[in-house]
C-alpha cells in the first residue's frame, strides 16, 4: 500500500497544491503533517519569514502542537534603543528595509525569552552577537561545519522543509530556482535518500525579486510539493554598506598583497573584507598608489617580502576565480573591475588545459564564480539577476559540499580549480601560538558560528599552493578599556594552533605555517599593538616559550593607532581609502550626525566622558547653518516634552562639540 507521501511525490504537482494565501498553507501543513513538525530551513536569504511565522503563530494558538526548527543566520530588522537612537535609525531602516519587512517572530521571542515552551530553535551559525543574552538560543545552538549540517539534520526526522525560490515558466514546463541557497538543501534531501528515509514535505515560497540562478541552482517542477506563491511580497532583506576605519584600510591593504593572479579567492562579510576588496581593486586600477600607500605601512619591508614571494605587487592579468561559500558584494565589485575574470570548468581535462594555457578563452561553460549562499545589498542582487540572464555560466550556485571541501570526486578537479587559493576571514581573537578564536567566548557563550571557517582552514592546508589568511583587528573597545585581541592563551578555540597559517593585524601580516613555537610567538609579537606587547611578551618568557633574554625591537613599539593613522593620512585625503569604500546608505544628513552620536555613546561609556559631555551640555557652543536641518532629521526641531528638549540640548552639545 503506496504511503502518503510515496504518493504525494509519485505525481506531478496540481493547481490544487498551489497557494497565494499563506495561512491557508500553513494550515495545510499541519494537517498533513500532525501534531509534531520538525522543521529545516535555509540559513540567510533563502528563509521564509511569512511562512514560518504563519506556522509560529499556530504552535502559539495550539499548545498541544509543537515545533522544532533547524535553520541559521535568521535575519532580522535591527530594533534600536528608545531616545536618540531610535530617532535616528528608525527612519533610515524604514527607508533602508522597508515598512513591510517581516522579521522571523521566533528570533524576535527568543531574544526577548518569549519562545514558547511547545517550539524549540536550533540554529549553527546565529546573527552576530545577537543571542549572547538568549539562554534558549545558547542551550539550543549546535555547534557544526557547515559541511556537517546535512549529515546531522538526516538523524533529526525532518518532515518538513521550506524554501525561498525563483520560479520560471518555460516552454517544458515550470522551474524552479533555489537561488541564494542551493548550498544543503540538495546535500539533505540526497543524504534522506541514501538513508533510506522517507523525504520530508518541501515547500516552496516564490518571491518575485529572487534573482534566477540556472546550472546547478535549478530544479524540475516535482522538486517541490507544495508552491506558495503570496500576492505580495516584502523587500529582501539587504545588507547596509559598511564604514571602514584606518585600521581595518590598514589590513586590507596588507591582505591585499598576499594575492596571487590567477590564483583563487573566498572572502567573508564585514568591514575588513570591505577593505581587502578596495585594496585589490586600488592594486589593480591605480597600481602606483597602491604600492606608495602599502610601503607607508610597511616600513620594514616584511609584506613586500611576502607578496614577492607569494601573492603580488602588480595589477591582474589573468584574474581570480573566486569559490566562497558567500557570495557578497565583494565579488560584483571585483568581477566589474575584471579582477575577478578567470573561468574554470566542471571537467577535469579542460581545466587542465586551461591551466596549462592551452584553452581557447571562449570554450562555453566556464564559470569564474562559485558560491553555496549569496547575501548582500540590493546592487548585488540586481547584478546576480543581469549576469545569470547576460552569462549564465558565469555564476555557479551549488552545494556547499562543493565549495567548503575537497573531498569526493571532485577532489582533483577541486584542487586544480582553486590553485593559488587565499582563503581570508576573520576572527575575533588569536594567540601567540597562532590559535583562533572566531565563534564563542571563553565561558562558552557563542557569539555566531563556526561556519565555514575551519573547513577554508583545513583546505588551504591541502591545496598546494593554498593558504588560509585570519585577518583581525589588534585592539577592541570594551567596558574596561582597550583591550587587546592578541592573547596569550583563551579558553575556546575554533582554529587550533596546529592549523596556522597567515594571520593579519593593522600593523603587519604573521607567517606562522611549519614555524616553531617561538617563532610563531615572535611573528605575532611583531603585528600586536604596542601598548601591549612587553605583557604578552612577558607572559610568553613566564612559560618558557621565547628565550629568556629576547628584547622587543623598537620598531615594534611603534605599532600605534596615531603612527598607523599619520601613515594612511595622505591616501585618506587625496579620496584613495574613502569612509565608505562602496557608497553609503545614508543620507548627507545623516553622514552629519552620526559622528556626534558616536559621540555621544562613547562619552557615556566612561566617567571622563560623561564629565567631558556635561561641560558639552553646559556650554554647547554656537550653533552652525546646518544644525536646524539635523534637528528636523531627528524630530527634535519644536520638543514637546522635557524628555525631548533633553535629547535636543544632547544632541546640539554632541554637534556643535564634534563635527565630520
Amino acid at each position: 500500500m503506496l504511503t502518503f507521501m510515496q504518493f504525494w511525490h509519485d505525481r506531478p504537482m496540481l493547481p490544487e497544491q498551489r497557494f497565494t494565501d499563506t495561512d491557508a498553507c500553513a494550515q495545510l501543513i499541519v494537517e498533513r503533517l500532525g501534531a509534531d513538525l520538525r522543521v529545516a530551513a535555509p540559513l540567510g536569504l533563502g528563509k521564509p519569514h511569512g511562512l514560518l511565522n504563519a506556522l509560529y503563530a499556530l504552535m502559539q494558538a495550539d499548545t498541544w502542537r509543537s515545533m522544532t526548527l533547524y535553520t541559521a543566520l535568521s535575519l532580522m530588522r535591527p530594533q534600536p534603543k528608545p531616545g536618540l537612537e531610535a530617532r535616528f535609525l528608525e527612519p533610515f531602516l524604514d527607508r533602508h528595509f522597508g515598512n513591510d519587512y517581516v522579521n522571523p517572530q521566533y528570533a524576535v521571542d527568543q531574544i526577548n525569552g518569549k519562545l514558547p515552551p511547545n517550539v524549540a530553535v536550533h540554529e549553527f551559525y546565529m546573527q552576530s552577537g545577537a543571542y549572547l543574552n538568549s539562554p534558549s538560543a545558547q542551550r539550543d545552538y549546535i555547534s557544526q561545519n557547515y559541511t556537517h549540517v546535512a549529515r546531522d539534520l538526516v538523524v533529526q526526522d525532518i518532515n518538513l522543509l521550506v524554501q525561498l525560490v525563483s520560479r520560471h515558466e518555460t516552454s517544458d514546463g515550470v522551474r524552479y530556482s533555489l537561488s541564494c541557497n542551493p548550498d544543503l538543501t540538495l546535500d539533505f534531501l540526497d543524504r534522506v535518500k541514501a538513508a533510506g528515509k522517507q523525504r520530508p514535505l518541501c515547500v516552496a515560497v516564490v518571491h518575485p525579486a529572487l534573482p534566477y540562478m540556472g546550472g546547478h541552482a535549478e530544479v524540475p517542477q516535482d522538486f517541490f510539493d507544495i508552491e506558495l506563491a503570496p500576492p505580495v511580497s516584502p523587500r529582501l532583506f539587504a545588507v547596509p554598506r559598511l564604514p571602514v576605519d584606518a585600521s581595518e584600510y590598514a589590513i586590507g591593504l596588507h591582505a591585499s598583497a598576499l594575492v596571487k593572479d590567477g590564483g583563487c579567492l573566498q572572502i567573508g562579510i564585514g568591514a575588513l573584507s570591505d577593505a581587502l576588496v578596495k585594496g585589490l581593486l586600488l592594486r589593480h586600477q591605480d597600481n602606483v598608489a597602491w604600492r606608495k600607500v602599502l610601503l607607508a605601512l610597511d616600513k620594514g619591508g616584511h609584506t613586500h617580502s611576502l607578496a614577492t614571494r607569494m601573492g603580488g605587487l602588480a595589477s591582474f592579468r589573468t584574474g581570480l576565480y573566486g569559490a566562497s561559500e558567500m557570495v557578497l558584494d565583494g565579488f560584483m565589485h571585483l568581477a566589474k573591475a575584471g579582477v575577478i575574470k578567470r573561468r574554470s570548468w566542471d571537467n577535469l581535462a579542460l581545466e587542465r588545459a586551461s591551466a596549462a594555457g592551452r584553452l581557447a578563452e571562449d570554450v562555453p561553460g566556464g564559470h569564474y564564480l562559485r558560491g553555496a549562499f549569496f547575501l548582500g545589498t540590493r546592487d548585488l542582487y540586481d547584478w546576480m539577476e543581469v549576469t545569470a540572464g547576460s552569462d549564465p555560466d558565469a555564476i555557479d550556485m551549488c552545494r556547499v559540499s562543493n565549495v567548503n571541501q575537497l573531498y569526493g570526486d571532485h577532489q582533483a578537479l577541486a584542487m586544480l580549480q582553486r590553485r593559488g587559493a587565499r582563503f581570508f576571514n576573520t576572527c575575533m581573537m588569536a594567540t601567540l601560538l597562532g590559535g583562533a578564536v572566531s565563534d564563542a567566548l571563553e565561558d562558552g557563550e557563542v557569539v555566531s558560528g563556526v561556519g565555514g571557517q575551519y573547513n577554508f582552514v583545513a583546505m588551504a592546508h591541502e591545496i598546494p599552493d593554498g593558504r588560509s589568511v585570519l585577518m583581525l583587528r589588534a585592539t577592541r573597545k570594551s567596558k574596561n578599556g582597550i583591550e587587546t585581541n592578541i592573547r596569550w592563551n583563551y579558553g575556546a578555540m575554533t582554529i587550533p594552533r596546529h592549523l596556522r597559517d597567515i594571520v593579519i593585524s593593522e600593523y603587519g601580516v604573521a607567517d606562522l605555517r611549519g614555524k616553531t613555537d617561538s617563532e610563531c610567538i615572535e611573528a605575532m609579537l611583531a603585528i600586536s599593538d604596542a601598548r601591549f606587547i612587553d605583557a604578552l611578551t612577558a607572559e610568553a618568557k613566564s612559560h618558557g616559550k621565547i628565550a629568556a633574554d629576547f628584547k622587543i625591537p623598537d620598531a615594534w613599539r611603534q605599532h600605534r593607532p596615531e603612527n598607523l593613522r599619520e601613515a594612511l593620512a595622505s591616501a585618506i585625503r587625496k579620496g584613495l581609502l574613502p569612509t565608505y569604500p562602496f557608497g553609503t546608505d545614508f543620507t548627507a544628513v545623516e553622514l552629519r550626525i552620526l559622528p556626534a552620536l558616536e559621540w555621544l555613546k562613547s562619552a557615556s561609556s566612561s566617567w571622563k566622558g560623561r564629565w567631558q559631555l556635561l561641560k558639552a551640555v553646559l556650554m554647547p557652543g554656537e550653533p552652525n547653518a546646518e544644525e536646524p536641518a539635523d534637528l528636523e532629521r531627528m524630530g527634535l526641531n519644536a520638543p514637546s516634552t522635557l524628555s525631548d528638549r533633553l535629547q535636543r540640548r544632547l544632541l546640539q552639545a554632541a554637534l556643535r562639540r564634534k563635527r565630520p
